[in-house]
């Protein structure tokens, strides 16, 4: 089951994945806000567009009008903006009048029959012979058709950005390739062990030729308050030339509580059995050898703190086994006292 989140999860990582994903919901999003949330209102649309029981209802309104005001001039234009679909409108008026005035009825079709009669009346001309409702079905699919134009075209450019955003492992510097490798390390998870989860956890790895490694984290409270910082730098390398073959760091603990900075120091199997090496560094505080999944406590008067190197691997070269760092992983979690 693991195996198979991981394998779900690695093919969700890829660009190309995502993006074609993110179009996908976008598309279904897009549609959804078109039709159910924010629809396309038609305001004012000619009345040769309206379905057909509509403009039959909209001739009889007209009628409804003359029978009130006598404005035959008036009622005519009304019957006129029906355009090719007037006879039909009227006729179906004719053959059920429900409760439109039969004299009025009678009245308007001698009207008409007595402009057909005079001579130079313009005939109408249809303009649309697929029915009511044709121009507005038109449009609703040209916004779709757009919107998907539009979104594949974001689509396109956000793959574009991320392509070039993601770079070959041999294009990084060792500092990303550090920063990338943090981020997949997953953190300890406490509250497994029955333990408090602490008010802060970081994760902080140095990769071989980052010869400025100096990482600093804040430690705050779930408040918001300020309680102090930690981090990790390096402490001292080892041999000439570049890059720096680091063999010490130093983990470090600041809080604001009791004004002062507890330290120890990480060191290879080789520097923290050399007896000189560790006079050296003895003065900065507690010497420990680094060991796969070793802890490390440091205690303020207010603060705790568990450093755990979770992975680690040491340089190959022309010094000793054991002499230099290849790669560490440390992860900080940080308690307050009660």
């Amino acid at each position: 089951m693991n195996d198979m989140m991981n394998k779900i999860m690695d093919i969700l990582k890829k660009p190309v994945v995502m993006v074609g994903i993110a179009l996908v919901i976008g598309v279904f999003l897009g549609l959804w806000w078109g039709w159910a949330v924010q629809p396309v209102v038609f305001v004012d649309a000619p009345v040769d567009k309206l379905r057909d029981d509509l403009r039959t209802e909209y001739l009889r309104m007209a009628l409804d009008s003359f029978r009130v005001n006598g404005n035959m001039e008036l009622a005519l234009g009304r019957y006129d903006q029906l355009g090719v679909y007037g006879p039909k409108s009227f006729t179906d008026i004719q053959n059920d009048p429900r409760d439109t005035d039969p004299g009025v009825i009678a009245i308007f079709a001698q009207a008409l029959q007595d402009r057909a009669t005079q001579p130079g009346e313009p005939t109408p001309v249809p303009t649309d012979n697929s029915g009511g409702g044709g121009g507005n079905t038109a449009g609703v699919f040209a916004i779709i058709i757009i919107s998907v134009i539009v979104i594949g075209l974001v689509g396109a450019a956000a793959f574009w950005l991320l392509r070039s955003n993601h770079r070959a492992p041999e294009d990084m510097t060792p500092a990303m390739v550090a920063a990338e490798h943090s981020r997949s390390v997953e953190k300890t998870d406490y509250s497994t062990s029955g333990t408090e989860p602490p008010v802060a956890q970081y994760v902080t790895t140095y990769v071989l030729g980052d010869d400025l490694f100096d990482d600093s984290f804040s430690i705050d409270a779930p408040s918001g308050e300020f309680l102090g910082e930690c981090g990790v730098g390096i402490s001292e390398t080892v041999g000439v030339g570049d890059p720096k073959k680091v063999a010490a760091f130093e983990v470090w603990m600041f809080d604001k509580n009791d004004i002062q900075t507890v330290t120890k120091v990480l060191m290879s199997a080789r520097a923290f059995a050399d007896p000189g090496f560790r006079a050296k560094l003895e003065p900065k505080g507690e010497l420990v050898q680094v060991d796969p999944h070793k802890q490390v406590v440091l205690e303020t008067q207010t603060l705790q703190m568990i450093a755990t190197v979770s992975d680690m691997q040491y340089g190959q070269g022309a010094l000793p086994d054991g002499s230099y760092f290849d790669r560490v992983t440390i992860e900080l979690a940080i308690w307050s006292k009660k």
